[in-house]
């Protein structure tokens, strides 16, 4: 079971943004120690609790930073840029890092109506359009040729739910899936195995939660900025866990939803649990998209995962 990391840069209270972006770097660093296969940036814009808004940026300095370990994206959003354009930068990442960049791609759109219009994006879904050309361009079949034209094929992986899932099968290229489609529910295992059934002997899968051994109210600071925003529609930076700070109805709701999807505990709790997920779904590798605030705690859980999985 391959096992890899994907770090949002969350931000923290009284921390600036660059304090995140260079504490991602320095996660990196540690999971190539730790022999993680994989670490991945994420792409949100505009949004308090995450500072990674250029996913190639930060891509090339974690890059620069690591000599073995695979870098990639978590994913870059294809309505909010032009597919030769990711080609290229992909096309740079991986002629100065060659054969550790992946790229993963999404569909999500910015959360508001001023961030989508501040990135020019209208709404339409041409994802399909888009990640077909984007494709085209990494395998030199476009039109165009982007350059630098790559010495080897950049692994495309793409980030589904729903429809993405049939789309990503239809094509024959691996997923990444995490939420509802990783629930223990007859949609679930149905969505997987259509998956399955499109991309034949090409399917690959890719779980992505979020997974901390340890103490349980390692959860808490993530539980907490989710509750958050279902109240005030802005996902803030992570703060300590506080098991008495004063909720309202909705926001108790949400944080006792919230540790469903999330595995927590110490190494037996997070074994069974994980053997459990990844049986059921047949995964091919784990994509851990864990956060704390306290980030000590952080750098052991993710030792301790390494060490139970390897």
């Amino acid at each position: 079971m391959r096992l890899s990391l994907l770090d949002r840069s969350r931000t923290r209270a009284g921390e600036p943004d660059s304090a995140a972006l260079r504490h991602t770097v320095e996660r990196a660093q540690r999971a190539e120690e730790l022999g993680y296969h994989r670490f991945w940036v994420a792409e949100h814009h505009a949004v308090p609790g995450i500072a990674s808004g250029s996913p190639a940026v930060l891509m090339a300095a974690v890059a620069a930073a690591t000599s073995r370990i695979r870098v990639g994206s978590g994913g870059i959003m294809l309505p909010n840029h032009q597919p030769m354009v990711v080609a290229e930068q992909v096309g740079v990442l991986a002629a100065l890092h060659p054969g550790r960049i992946d790229v993963g791609v999404g569909r999500s759109l910015g959360f508001t109506a001023p961030v989508r219009h501040a990135l020019r994006t209208d709404g339409a879904d041409t994802f399909r359009e888009d990640l077909d050309e984007l494709r085209a361009y990494l395998d030199g079949t476009a039109p165009v040729t982007a350059r630098p034209r790559l010495d080897a094929p950049v692994p495309l992986f793409v980030l589904a739910t729903g429809k993405g899932l049939a789309v990503a099968g239809d094509l024959g290229l691996p997923v990444v899936v995490g939420g509802p489609v990783l629930d223990d529910t007859p949609a679930g295992a149905a969505a997987l195995a259509d998956y399955r059934d499109r991309a034949g002997d090409r399917a690959c899968i890719v779980v992505s939660l979020d997974v901390l051994v340890g103490d349980p109210e390692l959860a808490l600071p993530e539980a907490w900025a989710l509750a958050a925003a279902r109240s005030t529609g802005e996902f803030p930076p992570l703060e300590p866990p506080d098991p008495d700070r004063p909720l309202s109805t909705r926001q108790r709701t949400t944080m006792e939803g919230a540790p469903r999807r999330t595995i927590v505990g110490d190494q037996e709790t997070v074994a069974t649990r994980l053997d459990a997920l990844l049986t059921r779904t047949g995964a091919d590798e784990l994509l851990v998209s864990s956060s704390t605030f306290d980030r000590a705690a952080l750098a052991e859980s993710d030792a301790r995962l390494a060490a139970l999985l390897s």
